[in-house]
This record gives C-alpha cells, structure tokens and sequence, in this order.
C-alpha cells in the first residue's frame, strides 16, 4: 500500500542514536533528498494493539524487509507502539529506506551491531524494550561460499548477542526471530509444500547459519522460557532491496542497457513474495502469532530464473524472440557450489491467523520496475560494482569481480566461488595442480586466507574467456 509521496512526510531530522564517528562516513549516510521524490510504501493490515507491547526493536531495520516493517508498524499504530531500529548501516542498508519516519514522535534510530553486546544491551535498556523482531542477517548466498565465518558470526553469534541480551534485562513479551525457507534445503519438483515441522536440511553456508540461529532461539526457548517465535519465508521482493539480488540486479542492469546473466542453465526456480505481503505477514504473527511455534510465510507466485528474465525484457519492452536478440539480453555464467532447484513451504497455518497474499506476481513486479526506474540509481549510490558478477564485499565495501559469461546454458560441472573458476574433481585438489586465477582485488586478508582454503574437493582452472562476465 503507498500512503503518500515522501515530499509529504517528514523533513528529515531524525530521533536517532547514531556513533560519533563519521569519518570514512559511507554513501549511505548522506541525504541527498531522494527519499522525498519516493512514495511512502507499507502493508495493508491493522490490529488492535497489543495490551504488553509498548517498546519493539527491529534489528536491521535499515534494510530490505525490515523497513517495510518499520515504516508500517510506525505509521499503522503511531499511538500504540514506539518503533526503534536497530541497525549497523552495512553495505546493503539505506536510511533512505526510513527518513521518511524521522519526524516521528515513535520512531528511532539507533546504529548499532547485533554483534555488540553493549550496544545491543544499551539499547534494550535505553527504550525499554519489550519486543524483538529479529531481521538483521548476512543474507547473500553468494557471497557465503566465499565469506562463510562472516556469516557465522553475524547470523549465528549475533543472534546468540540478542538472545542472551534478551534473557538479561528479563521483560521481553516477544522474541521474533526471522528465518528463511532455504533452512529445508532442495523440494523436488513432485514434492508436496513443506510444514514447519519438516526436517532442516541446509545445503549452503547461509542456510546453515540461519539453521543454526534457529536452534539457539529454540534453546533459549525451552531453557531460560524466552517468548520466541520463528519465522520461514519464501523470497521477497520489492522497492528498497539492495540490488545485489537477482530481480533489483536484473532491472538495473536492463536500464542502463545491460544484459542480464544467469548462473547454470537459469532453471532453478523460486517463489517470491511481494513486500507489502511480507510486511502483512510479521504484522500479522506479531499480533495473532502463538508463542513458541514456527510459521512458514509462502508465495503462490513460482518462476524460473530463466522466465524471470524474460518477464523482465518484456516489462522493458525488449524484442527476445528470436535467438540473436535473446542472446544480446541474456548471458550465463558458471554457477554456484551448489545451487538449490527449488523451494517450496506450505503456509496454511499463516493463513489461519488471518494473513493472505494479496499482490500478484506480475503487478508486483511492475511496481518494483518502476521504482527502481525512478530511483534505483541513486538510493545507495554508485552501484554499479554491486552489479557485476560475483560481487565482493569487504567490509563495507563492494568490490567489482571480473568473471566470463557465455551466450550458452553453463553445465554443472563447473562453478564460480569469489573469483575462482572452479572444476568438480573426485578427489582432493592435487594431479594438475591449481592455477591461479584470482584477480587482484580490494579484499581483506580474512577474506583472503579463507578464500584460499575453501572446497578442498575442488581444483581451479583459468578463466579464458575474453567477454566479461555479468554473473547475477
């Protein structure tokens, strides 16, 4: 739902807890006033407030999902609930996203790191939490074969930081945990939808991680009575993603007239699920959701990867029916270690609280083409090294790779991890040797050791190709 244009709301000065420290100050501390050209963007649902929450703190409220949260819950129940957004303003995160609410007598931002506990304890203390809705995650599958103990100690170690926190100052009503449907690991084509009591079977360095959190939640759950729920959804989507995932990535490389790259042959298929949608979704379990269960958000809305580029090209009205002009749009690129077919949840017991989805596929996607049309090139700046094939981050950074891509579906004998072609051997790495093929690049050495070390079942083999790759 829009509520208005943001020229209408606000005027930028915010109630906020932000460090001292401002040199190096990244991009998106800045306010260049992008944010009053945008429509103000929130759910549709409305409850009657809860009698014991007064005080909720949204970790990574600054980013994608959580800001459609933030923005609904401050503004659907400005009397009710005071909203504090807990964020440490990574690379993908935007104030942007909530300038929008800083004249707001319920709104706060507080920059801190999940991975702090004196941060994390100060604010809990300072605002007299009451409730915690946890989003704050490395969430770029990508970038965790590469960067694997980046994951584990934000998703993992900072959920433990919020969970122990939480049992300290003693008065949380509700703990919110956000997880992701990818903790199931591959459905099979001819599989049923998954419930919330299957099995978790992870089968990337991300979905282990959130894996993980999960049990710690449940522990803290059964052990110290903490009032957690976990939460499982499907892929999101929508204005205010950072486009280092594929639909953001594909329309903002179609707008400068790029092609977009598909890893392996783009059949692996997802479901996605509109923000707004989303933003419904933890309203909803937040104020229906029964303590200590386990909800699956789920999308009707399946598509390949391969047929999302195609709906894309032609919301951009771009001629691919013939195979010249597809192969100027469409290219391919090695893919992942392992990349999954599929995910699919079951989410009849979300629905029973009342939720539904609401926004089809095809209009949510024009709404997200338009906006990222009007705005995508200035929200968080320069992207243009976030569009690039296997994007590395490092720190706060994004560094641009260089990897090849093909006009050809790429097979599965072969995948890209950070930079390195890689090829699937049946034994350990040995007979020919690795040869390097990492480019020089802007990385930290943590980075750089465990790059170095990982898949011990793979051996690397130079890139020849002389295209540049575009890898999505």
């Amino acid at each position: 739902m829009t509520i208005s244009d943001g020229a209408a709301q606000g005027n930028g000065v915010a109630n906020s807890h932000v460090k001292n420290d401002t040199s190096g100050r990244p991009s998106f501390f800045e306010d260049y006033g992008v944010w009053k050209e945008a429509p103000v963007l929130v759910g549709t649902t409305k409850f009657e407030p809860l009698p014991d929450v007064k005080n909720i703190m949204i970790t990574g409220g600054a980013g994608f999902i959580a800001c459609w949260l933030v923005r609904h819950l401050t503004l659907t129940y400005p009397h009710a609930y005071n909203i504090v957004s807990f964020d440490k303003l990574d690379y993908c995160s935007s104030l942007n996203n909530t300038r929008v609410l800083n004249d707001r007598r319920n709104f706060t931002f507080y920059q801190g790191d999940i991975t702090n506990p004196s941060e994390v304890l100060d604010c809990l203390e300072r605002y007299n939490i009451d409730t915690i809705i946890h989003f704050a995650a490395q969430s770029h599958v990508d970038l965790s074969f590469g960067n694997s103990y980046h994951f584990t100690h934000t998703n993992v170690y900072g959920t433990h930081v919020l969970l122990e926190s939480a049992k300290r100052v003693g008065r949380i009503k509700r703990f919110i945990h956000v997880s992701t449907d990818e903790v199931y690991g591959e459905v099979r084509d001819d599989d049923d939808d998954l419930l919330e009591t299957s099995i978790l079977a992870p089968t990337n360095p991300y979905a282990a991680s959130k894996a993980a959190a999960e049990m710690l939640v449940h522990s803290y759950q059964k052990s110290f009575k903490l009032p957690a729920i976990i939460v499982r959804s499907n892929n999101v989507y929508g204005p205010h993603q950072y486009p280092e995932k594929i639909i953001p990535k594909f329309i903002c490389l179609l707008n400068r007239g790029k092609p977009v790259v598909l890893h392996g042959d783009g059949s692996p298929t997802r479901r996605y699920l509109y923000a707004g949608d989303a933003a419904d979704a933890f309203d909803t379990i937040l104020h229906r959701g029964q303590i200590g269960q386990i909800y699956n958000v789920g999308s009707s809305d399946e598509i390949s990867n391969l047929s999302l580029a195609k709906k894309l090209l032609s919301l951009f009205s771009i001629s691919h029916d013939r195979r010249e002009e597809f192969s100027r749009w469409v290219k391919y690129t090695h893919d992942r270690p392992f990349n999954d077919h599929r995910y699919a949840v079951d989410a009849t017991k979300l629905r029973q609280l009342g939720w539904k989805q609401q926004m089809s596929f095809e209009e949510g996607l024009r709404i997200t083409v338009e906006w990222y049309r009007r705005f995508g090139e200035r929200w968080w700046g320069d992207i243009s090294k976030v569009l690039s094939p296997f994007p590395v981050v490092s720190g706060r950074e994004v560094v641009e790779d260089d990897e090849h891509v093909s006009d050809n579906p790429q097979g599965a004998d072969s995948v890209c991890v950070r930079g390195l072609r890689i090829k699937r051997t049946s034994g350990s790495c040995g007979g020919d040797e690795a040869e390097s093929v990492k480019k020089k690049r802007k990385v930290d050495e943590f980075d750089g050791r465990q790059q170095q070390k990982q898949m011990a079942s793979f051996t690397a083999t130079a890139c020849t190709s002389s295209i540049p790759e575009k890898c999505t």
